[in-house]
C-alpha cells in the first residue's frame, strides 16, 4: 500500500487536524499506518516529542515510532526550514528526511507524511516542499479551505504539483470558514483542475477517535484514496 504526502494550499489550513483524521480512520479499518513530520517549527512540547503536532498524530496512528524518524528535524521558531535555517543556522538536513522516511515506510503497512506550510514552502534555495515530495516519490492530498480566495489558491498548488509531475490522489476540502457552499466548490475545483474533490470535512467539536472515524468515513471517499 502507498504512503501518501498530505500537503495544503497554505498554512493554517487543517492539514494536521485531516492527518489526524485520516490516520484514526486508516487505523480502525484495519491499516497498520504510520505517521510522519519531517520538519516542525514552534514551541517545543516539555514532554515526549518536541512537536505539538507529531503527539497528536502519533496519537491518533497509535504509532510509538522514534522521534528522529517521525520528526527528523524541529525549528524553535515559527518559521520555514529556510527561514529557520537563516536565522537559527541550522540547515535542513534532507539525507536525513529521506533515510528516515524510508526506514518508516518499512515498519509499517502505510505511512501518512505531514508537510508543513504550502507547496512551495522553501526548504533549500531552490529546494521547496514540492521537490521533498518528488524524492519520496509518493502521491499528495492537497488539503484546501472553503473562503474566498481558495479557487486561486488550490488551481495554483495543482499546477505546481503538475510541474513538478506529482501524482495528486485528490482534494480535501476543510470547510472551518464562512465562504464558498461546498457543493458549488467541489464542482468549480473539479471542473478547473481535473482533479477529483474526495470530500469536505465539516468544523468538529468532538475530536474523539470514534467522533473522527465516524466524521471521516462518512464525509471521505476513502475507496478512491485507497486505490
Amino acid at each position: 500500500m502507498k504512503s501518501l504526502f498530505i500537503t495544503g494550499t497554505d498554512t493554517d489550513v487543517g492539514k494536521t487536524y485531516i492527518t489526524r483524521g485520516l490516520a484514526v480512520t486508516f487505523r480502525k479499518i484495519g491499516i497498520d499506518v504510520g505517521v510522519m513530520k519531517p520538519f516542525a517549527a514552534g514551541r517545543a512540547e516539555k514532554k515526549g516529542y518536541k512537536s505539538k503536532d507529531i503527539v497528536m498524530l502519533s496519537k491518533a496512528a497509535q504509532a510509538c515510532d522514534p522521534e528522529k524518524l517521525v520528526n527528523p528535524q524541529f525549528f524553535p521558531i515559527p518559521a520555514s526550514p529556510y527561514t529557520a535555517w537563516k536565522t537559527l543556522k541550522t540547515k535542513p538536513k534532507i539525507s536525513t528526511i529521506l533515510s528516515s522516511f524510508k526506514k518508516l515506510s518499512k515498519l509499517h503497512e502505510m505511512l501518512l507524511v505531514e508537510g508543513m506550510g504550502g507547496i512551495m514552502t522553501p526548504i533549500l534555495k531552490d529546494y521547496y516542499v514540492t521537490n521533498l515530495i518528488k524524492e519520496m516519490k509518493i502521491p499528495a492530498i492537497i488539503v484546501t479551505r472553503s473562503k474566498i480566495g481558495t479557487v486561486n489558491h488550490t488551481i495554483m498548488t495543482c499546477k505546481m504539483c503538475e510541474k513538478y509531475k506529482i501524482p495528486v490522489k485528490g482534494i480535501i476540502i476543510n470547510n472551518f470558514d464562512d465562504g464558498y457552499p461546498v457543493a458549488e466548490l467541489k464542482r468549480d475545483l473539479q471542473n478547473l483542475t481535473g482533479i477529483k474533490v474526495l470530500g469536505s470535512i465539516p468544523f468538529i467539536k468532538d475530536m474523539s477517535d470514534s467522533s473522527l472515524y465516524c466524521i471521516f468515513k462518512e464525509n471521505i471517499d476513502l475507496k478512491t484514496l485507497l486505490k
